[in-house]
């Protein structure tokens, strides 16, 4: 994180749970907590919630294919833009959603392969989405500018 960053930096909170879809009301209200502290307005506070959904049922299902591990979320807030930034890690089996093509959604649903639809919609909500595999570890980025409300 570069010194800008830094300074930037409000405040951050972190998540460790079970990647289990089973925790998912966990983490969705973990964020929207954090979110709305923030200032975060409601709309964006939706979009930034369905990315979350998104990414972490994609962990929860896939990851770790049979076994249990874990994944942290953890959530930063930025000033001058405010901006959120969420980083979702886990030690499961190393794949990026990023290299995946986009679905051709001009096709009917039917006509459509199955899956990547929910990473689809996190590329195109988020701001940025960026992915690392570091030190045995997914590392998927979301980024989100926001309005202060009042």
């Amino acid at each position: 994180m570069s010194n800008n960053n830094e300074e930037r930096l409000v405040s951050a909170y972190e998540l460790e749970t079970e990647a289990n879809t089973d925790r998912l009301a966990e983490v969705s209200s973990f964020v929207e907590a954090c979110l709305e502290e923030a200032g975060c307005g409601i709309k964006t506070r939706m979009q930034i919630s369905v990315a979350v959904e998104e990414v972490f049922v994609n962990i929860a299902s896939y990851a770790y294919a049979s076994k249990s591990g874990k994944a942290k979320i953890k959530l930063e807030i930025y000033k001058a833009p405010s901006e959120a930034v969420i980083t979702f890690c886990d030690s499961g089996t190393p794949y990026d959603p990023m290299a995946r093509e986009d679905p051709d959604v001009s096709l009917s649903a039917e006509d459509r392969d199955i899956g990547g639809l929910g990473v689809y919609i996190v590329k195109k909500t988020m701001d940025e989405v960026s992915y690392e595999y570091i030190n045995g570890q997914n590392v998927l980025k979301i980024k989100k500018a926001f309005t202060r409300t009042e």
